[in-house]
């Protein structure tokens, strides 16, 4: 059972209403009060995107685990209850019998008969039963993850070019010498044969040029990484809360006074 002495725990702003199964329906936004009783009738739940809406859940069989408020709704029901606009931190007897229709719940809060009278209205604690605000804002925290950009690979791959070297060679080729007779060996001549007819062979050399190819190491190529930082802007907004008087006794008849 949802007490009194359990509002400042519940409206700590940890707080989170849970169904039957135990998965979240949102977290605890206001608690409406019995005006008799003075007991917790009602709690109202934010949902929706940045928890903007609000639902009511009645608080008949609630029960506290922790910090959170486990409902006897489920969270498909919670957000398929009607929308009310309290109006001044009441709800009126009107809106409160469509509650009570919807969740199949008698006037005394319990469950039952759908179509019985209610006689009072709620009233909500702002935050805590004292006379504060909690007022919050939002902040911005910003880091960095690291993502896959891309990937290199090193790929080896043969490109042919020609390549032209001048290379000496030589070659032999026939000389013809003659050697004039003279009285030194003019005796050498004379014993010489008689006349006749014959040949006499030179074998001719020449050099060609000769190419070899070998494969030789050169260099070694790997990949390496390096780690370039360098700033980048972040833009996002901010929400916070502001805080403001509405005394209708301002003597300077505007009635609002922000802090």
């Amino acid at each position: 059972m949802i007490t009194t002495e359990n509002l400042d725990t519940l409206l700590s702003g940890n707080a989170a209403v849970i169904d039957p199964s135990g998965d979240k329906i949102g977290s605890v936004g206001q608690i409406f009060l019995d005006e008799e009783s003075g007991q917790p009738a009602w709690v109202t739940v934010k949902t929706g995107l940045f928890g903007m809406s609000e639902s009511f859940v009645p608080l008949a069989d609630a029960t506290v685990q922790g910090n959170d408020i486990r409902v006897s709704s489920d969270k498909a029901t919670v957000k398929d209850a009607p929308r009310i606009d309290d109006e001044d931190g009441r709800i009126s007897r009107s809106q409160e019998n469509e509650l009570y229709r919807y969740y199949g719940l008698t006037a005394g809060g319990s469950y039952g008969q759908t179509d019985a009278p209610v006689g009072d209205t709620r009233q909500a604690p702002v935050t805590d039963t004292d006379d504060s605000m909690t007022r919050s804002e939002e902040r911005l925290h910003v880091g960095t993850e690291s993502t896959e950009t891309g990937r290199v690979r090193l790929r080896k791959y043969i490109v042919t070019e020609n390549v032209t070297r001048t290379v000496p060679v030589s070659h032999e080729e026939v000389r013809l010498e003659r050697e004039p007779i003279t009285e030194s060996n003019v005796g050498d001549a004379l014993s010489g044969p008689e006349l006749t007819e014959s040949e006499h062979e030179v074998t001719l050399h020449a050099e060609r040029p000769v190419v070899e190819k070998e494969t030789v190491p050169v260099e070694k190529v790997r990949l390496d990484k390096d780690t370039v930082t360098e700033e980048v802007p972040v833009n996002e907004e901010v929400r916070r809360e502001e805080v403001e008087i509405d005394d209708s006794s301002d003597a300077s008849g505007t009635g609002r006074n922000r802090l």
